[in-house]
């Protein structure tokens, strides 16, 4: 492996996680995401695409002035309007895509090798030339014709001088072996630029790939906070940080423990609940229904899970249903504050009710349900 000392987050769920079917941020929702993200450590917070609407372009505006710790970017297409409108809100620089897969090529855009290398010399360099950062960003790079991406990012590099180039697994269809291979080869070509990596979650993978280009050097990772993004999503930040993290040992600036808090106000502005079993944010990552080494969620919490829930900001719950045991009902009691002294025939009863219950509608027991059983007891 090919480790960084340190990797920078560059965040795109104002632009890439509002692509999701039906999500829509207001203005606001942006600047509070943003002051949120800017919060939570992220390096780079790419806020969104100015030429989508004014909106957009206002709303990319007032989060260039808020003067947040995060580098500022934009989405731009290699033109000069996107990037003129990059410079008129005063963000640091721009994320600049190009297509360079073989479909996006042959069947979307029609366009030569030698177009595509033409539109994004000019537009690398005229974006230099305003004093903006660029991130080169040949989308699709997981499905180019290598030979083609070996000269497009090999000309831009020398020629139009970005500050890094990104690896992008547009459709999400790459394995982490060629992943860690196309990183490998792309940072042979730019020298000691810095590559970025862009996945997405197609067939799952959009973390695995990030943490395979990770172990080929790559420097600065992308995704959205809570997996937002088109189709099946981008890689969530929250889980690529934690991996680095904990299974890595590589450095970064996130605070994890803010992971919960602010993936709750993005879920909420996104009206999108999390789904109870995605890892560290979901409601059932961190609770237990079976009753077997129930009392380990407060005694010794890392001989049933991975992570200690406190580590990304949330907590372990007991949950009761089928599978429960006395001890679920105990620890339940003391979650809720409920004082009521149960004898062994009270628990037993008590089990047996909530086992029945679970199995009659076939989930679990909410806690008022619990507390009516609790309150009937004599």
């Amino acid at each position: 492996m090919r480790l960084p000392k340190r990797v920078a987050f560059h965040d795109a769920t104002l632009r890439d996680g509002e692509q999701t079917p039906g999500v829509v941020f207001t203005p606001a929702d942006k600047v509070e995401i943003a002051k949120a993200l800017d919060a939570v450590g992220v390096d780079r917070i790419e806020a969104g695409m100015p030429a989508v609407s004014k909106d957009d372009f206002n709303a990319v505006k007032e989060i260039a002035g808020l003067g947040l710790n995060a580098e500022i970017t934009v989405f731009s297409r290699a033109m000069a309007k996107d990037i003129d409108d990059a410079v008129a809100c005063g963000v640091d620089g721009v994320i600049l895509e190009v297509p360079s897969g073989e479909p996006r090529l042959k069947y979307q855009f029609n366009w030569s090798e030698q177009e595509v290398i033409d539109k994004s010399l000019n537009a690398v360099k005229y974006a230099k030339d305003c004093g903006l950062k660029v991130v080169f960003f040949p989308y699709d790079t997981s499905r180019s014709k290598f030979s083609f991406l070996r000269d497009l990012i090999g000309k831009v590099v020398s020629e139009g001088k970005p500050d890094s180039v990104a690896v992008i697994d547009t459709t999400g269809c790459c394995l982490p072996t060629g992943m860690f291979q196309l990183v490998t080869k792309v940072r042979e070509i730019v020298g000691g630029l810095p590559v970025e990596v862009h996945t997405h979650n197609d067939f799952g993978l959009a973390v695995a790939n990030t943490l395979a280009a990770l172990e080929a050097g790559a420097e600065v990772l992308h995704g959205c906070l809570t997996g937002l993004g088109e189709r099946t999503g981008n890689a969530p930040l929250e889980e690529i940080a934690v991996a680095v993290s904990l299974l890595y040992g590589v450095n970064h600036n996130l605070k994890h423990e803010m992971f919960y808090q602010t993936a709750q106000l993005i879920r909420e502005k996104a009206k999108i609940p999390i789904p109870p079993s995605k890892p560290l944010l979901g409601a059932h990552c961190f609770a237990r229904e079976i009753g077997i080494g129930i009392d380990m969620l407060h005694k010794a919490p890392q001989a049933v899970f991975a992570v200690e829930p406190e580590y990304v900001g949330t907590k372990s719950i007991a949950l009761l249903g089928k599978k429960s045991g006395k001890g679920s009902i105990s620890m339940k009691m003391k979650e809720l504050g409920l004082q009521k002294e149960l004898d062994e025939d009270a628990q037993k009863k008590l089990l047996e009710e909530i086992k029945g219950l679970s199995i009659k509608k076939k989930g679990l027991v909410t806690n008022e349900e619990f507390e009516k059983m609790v309150n009937a007891l004599p």
